[in-house]
């Protein structure tokens, strides 16, 4: 049996995902079980997480997958440093420690933390990316393309897959990147880099995006071909700790946004337009790689794939007819791609062959086809009411022997305006809650979104809520691509609400009559259905909010305890944990 761990760290979002023989058994992100969002330190958590649910011990092992080369990245770090010296000795100073003593040396932590003494395989940032998506899709053939800020030198490329081989044929070079234009806008706005991106796309429907026009015309050139070039006097990321440079505040006549600080028209227009931009070039360059391949199927990864207003044009705006982004297409995704690759090319490790008489090659077809996301922990009925008992001098619960009637009582108080914390089985894999780490609310009410922000997330007011639909009535609510993509179902498109949409769940209709849509069948999701099934039979509605289950600043919950935290931390009404209700004393 192949038994391969990939793994991601030392930038952002560590993960670990185990595969045997082609079968996902595992994966989570590490930020899960420290508890601090987007964790970038090495992930023993998630490790031993996936060890012990398939009850291996380490050294059990095939090989590790690290999902990047940290030689080629080092070596991409110290040409941009001395290209920039001395002006960026303060930016090398600070951050070569953690490279001599972090990023340098996977094989000796692997060997101190866990007393792994098998084979590391290291692969190139991008293909991690690619595999993460293509092994994942349904297509046998597919046009491959990764955008991200940066790996080792690549931050675009552009390859191809089918069953006998995938490759990466183009790539463009730091510095020139489009995850870095919109983080280094990201940081200009007065937002968090690496965190809050989705909060700039989200800041852009409210805006104009023909004002700055010129200005991101200076910032970016668009070439025929697909490439693109960032004029890089606007930027200081390449040499700095810090991205926008005077230019670039001089160009746009503001200064930068401090955090936390009022939002004007101003932020809103460049938002819009940095939005606008992005989808132009991305546009551009999936036209060129559509004509070069003639290959109608898309295979999107990379970090700048998470932009769901983008992801939910490019059937229309493009020739491409398919498309499939995995569930977690950023960095925490590369473990996955990483494992993926090494599972399905396994004479990348040494010695395999003589090790094993019969040669495994698995077709990427079977992981597609056995694929869920629900790869994180779960907890069984004795180890929840373990944890009820001892929170009980501050909650209520009941057990519901009759699955029934919990979602019965559940849909009652959806329709009566309650909000509800939604714990059940195995935690989604991914940045999305996918209904198994849910907070869920009805969609009728026009005041809800705003409930949902200020009592339960506590963040900030102008950011919409996503709707979950039962997917046979997509078409009554949304303006979707049709066949509707499977993809709609990890929260990875926003398409524009129909009239009828906008009327019945104006909750979740953003400023744009839009909405990031996540349908759910029977088949992926049992009981999630089964409950939106329960309110529609009620209302006539198959569509209610569905958000993270976490508060702002903070990872979505994993554990019992966590759920029950958030729960006592927050305004959320009720919860239910497997089929225990539980309520606030």
């Amino acid at each position: 049996m192949m038994k391969v761990l990939g793994i991601s760290c030392f930038y952002h979002d560590s993960a670990a995902c185990l595969t045997l023989d082609g079968n996902i058994i595992a994966a989570a992100a590490e930020e899960r079980f420290s508890r601090k969002k987007h964790d970038n330190g090495f992930p023993k958590l998630a490790i031993e997480y996936c060890l012990q649910t398939a009850g291996l011990a380490i050294n059990e092992l095939d090989a590790i997958a690290f999902y990047e080369k940290p030689i080629w990245k080092f070596e991409r770090i110290l040409h941009q440093h001395l290209e920039h010296f001395p002006k960026s000795y303060r930016a090398f100073f600070d951050t070569t420690g953690s490279w001599i003593n972090q990023k340098l040396n996977i094989k000796k932590i692997l060997q101190e933390t866990l007393n792994y003494s098998g084979e590391i395989i290291f692969l190139p940032h991008h293909l991690s990316h690619a595999a993460s998506a293509y092994y994942l899709s349904p297509f046998d053939k597919s046009v491959l393309v990764t955008i991200d800020g940066v790996g080792e030198w690549a931050t675009t490329t552009i390859g191809t897959a089918s069953k006998e081989q995938l490759k990466i044929d183009q790539e463009i070079r730091f510095p020139h990147s489009l995850g870095l234009l919109y983080s280094t806008l990201t940081a200009y706005l007065g937002f968090k880099v690496n965190n809050d991106e989705y909060k700039v796309m989200g800041l852009a429907a409210y805006g104009n995006p023909d004002e700055y026009q010129p200005a991101f015309d200076k910032l970016i050139t668009v070439h025929k071909d697909g490439s693109y070039a960032l004029d890089m006097s606007y930027f200081d990321y390449a040499w700095a700790q810090r991205m926008p440079a005077k230019k670039m505040v001089a160009l746009f006549g503001h200064p930068i946004r401090k955090p936390e600080s009022r939002i004007y028209q101003y932020h809103q227009n460049i938002a819009a337009t940095l939005q606008n931009k992005l989808e132009k070039v991305i546009f551009n360059l999936l036209q060129a790689a559509h004509n070069k391949y003639r290959t109608d199927n898309l295979c999107l990864s990379g970090g700048v794939a998470l932009n769901s207003v983008m992801n939910g044009r490019i059937l229309s705006q493009t020739s491409f007819k398919k498309i499939f982004i995995p569930p977690d297409p950023g960095d925490a995704g590369g473990a996955m791609g990483s494992a993926l690759y090494v599972t399905l090319n396994p004479e990348v490790i040494r010695g395999y062959a003589n090790r094993h008489t019969k040669h495994l090659k698995i077709k990427h077809k079977k992981i597609a086809k056995n694929f869920t996301p629900y790869l994180g922990p779960g907890y069984a009925w004795h180890q929840i009411e373990s944890t009820l008992q001892k929170n009980k001098n501050r909650l209520k619960y009941k057990y519901f022997s009759d699955q029934d009637k919990l979602l019965d009582l559940i849909s009652d108080l959806i329709i009566k305006k309650h909000v509800i914390g939604w714990f059940q089985g195995r935690m989604e894999w991914g940045p999305r809650a996918l209904g198994n780490r849910s907070i869920l609310a009805t969609a009728t009410d026009p005041k809800m979104k705003d409930i949902l922000n200020a009592k339960v997330k506590h963040r900030e007011m102008f950011r919409p809520f996503a709707p979950v639909i039962l997917e046979e009535y997509v078409p009554n609510f949304f303006k979707a691509d049709q066949p509707l993509p499977s993809i709609s179902k990890y929260m990875l498109m926003v398409y524009p609400f129909t009239e009828k949409g906008k009327k019945d769940i104006s909750s979740v209709v953003h400023v744009d009559n839009t909405g990031r849509l996540q349908s759910v069948s029977r088949k992926d999701n049992p009981l999630y259905y089964s409950l939106i099934e329960r309110y529609y039979q009620k209302t006539g509605v198959p569509v209610i909010i569905n958000t993270s289950f976490n508060i702002r600043g903070e990872p979505i919950v994993c554990s019992p305890q966590d759920a029950i935290n958030c729960f006592l931390g927050t305004d959320i009404d009720y919860l239910v944990i497997d089929q225990f209700f539980v309520s606030k004393k």
